[in-house]
């Protein structure tokens, strides 16, 4: 009883072409008919890069293991050892010199 019967089809076509008008009808069915091939290309690109990307990846772990982390680099590491140096030689000058100062003298930076 609840089925779609002709006449409702009738009425709904009816109602569309008189709100839209008979020159839109055509522009719009091909522009959405464009745009459902367009839809259907672009899943079927998506679901073939994901299939691609799982084959790949299977294979990957199968056959090949995982890269190791790279090393640093000696230059930044030496570079590092140079800096650390000068900071502890400047401290080991500072402690001579506070070493070296009168203890009776007043700090300057005392609060």
């Amino acid at each position: 009883m609840n089925a779609l019967q002709p006449w409702h089809i009738i009425v709904l076509v009816l109602v569309v072409v008189l709100l839209f008008g008979a020159k839109r009808l055509p522009d719009a069915a091909r522009s959405i008919g464009k745009s459902m091939k367009i839809f259907k290309a672009e899943t079927k690109d998506l679901t073939g890069e994901q299939k691609a990307e799982a084959e790949a990846e299977s294979a990957d772990t199968r056959h090949i293991a995982p890269p190791a982390p790279p090393a640093p680099a000696p230059s930044a590491q030496t570079a590092q050892d140079k800096q650390f140096a000068d900071l502890q030689r400047q401290l080991d000058e500072l402690k001579k010199q506070q070493a070296a100062a009168p203890a009776d003298q007043p700090q300057k930076n005392a609060s």
